[in-house]
């Protein structure tokens, strides 16, 4: 599988990075997408951090890292709750110079039966705080990426990311997160989309849960996604988005039979 593996970014906790698997990390040579949440980010000092990313960097490995998005409201209507959630969004970004990632991703965090009435609102909002963070992301060469959730289609989206003429401002396609929650199709979010995509996250499921599957074992339309993607000419980032070890390596075996990672790619 290291022909993949060469190709694609593997998400992983920065806790489970530093405390289990980084002689794996080194040894299988992944590339990691490192996730923090408040905990690695409240429990780890900055020397924990600091020899992370130097070991990596050491071997060569190239970094992508993941923002953390429990409670987190970057648009909130209550400028209280905003605050908090830029706060936290700040210990994060002050990390970038220390791991120097191609590329971070962040949940937008819109969800159109929540913000009803105030959406415009929530694009204003959202504005304001993303535009916090370009200036780093310009000065570091590392794009921020924001991805779907609960978005059940691209407009909002593409609205937000039309206010922002920098390239260091995109958008990440959650595959899973499409197939569970929206409903829009496929072609209308690459239409919306494509000409932001820089970044997939890939996993799988059946529709009904967000159940993070290795991809292909879910129902997914992969081939038309990759389809559109080399019609329009767009070679994203790939991560996979494992829960488990094993579901790693059945992605990975996967997405090797489906030969949807092609030599090109990355």
């Amino acid at each position: 599988m290291r022909d993949i593996l060469k190709k694609v970014q593997i998400n992983i906790p920065f806790h489970m990075l530093h405390e289990k698997h980084l002689s794996m990390i080194l040894k299988e040579r992944i590339n990691p997408e490192i996730g923090f949440d408040c905990l690695a980010l409240d429990h780890f000092k900055k020397e924990d951090f600091e020899k992370i990313a130097d070991i990596l960097a050491e071997a060569g490995l190239t970094v992508t890292m993941h923002a953390p998005f429990m409670d987190l409201r970057p648009g909130a209507i209550d400028p209280k709750i905003r605050q908090v959630s830029v706060d936290r969004l700040n210990q994060f970004f002050e990390l970038i110079p220390c791991f120097r990632p191609v590329s971070v991703v962040c949940h937008a965090s819109f969800d159109d039966r929540y913000y009803v009435g105030c959406r415009e609102e929530w694009v204003e909002n959202s504005i304001e705080t993303w535009g916090q963070f370009l200036p780093l992301a310009e000065e570091m060469n590392t794009i921020i990426t924001l991805e779907n959730v609960y978005e059940n289609n691209p407009h909002y989206l593409t609205v937000l990311l039309d206010s922002f003429k920098s390239p260091y401002i995109r958008f990440c396609f959650d595959t899973g997160h499409f197939n569970v929650f929206s409903e829009a199709g496929l072609k209308e979010w690459m239409d919306g989309l494509g000409p932001y995509l820089t970044q997939l996250h890939l996993h799988d499921n059946n529709g009904f849960a967000d159940d993070h599957l290795p991809a292909g074992d879910g129902n997914f339309p992969f081939d038309e996604l990759f389809k559109i993607l080399d019609e329009q000419c767009i070679d994203p980032t790939i991560t996979i988005e494992p829960h488990t070890e094993e579901n790693l390596w059945r992605s990975l075996k996967n997405i090797k039979e489906m030969a949807i990672v092609q030599p090109q790619r990355r």
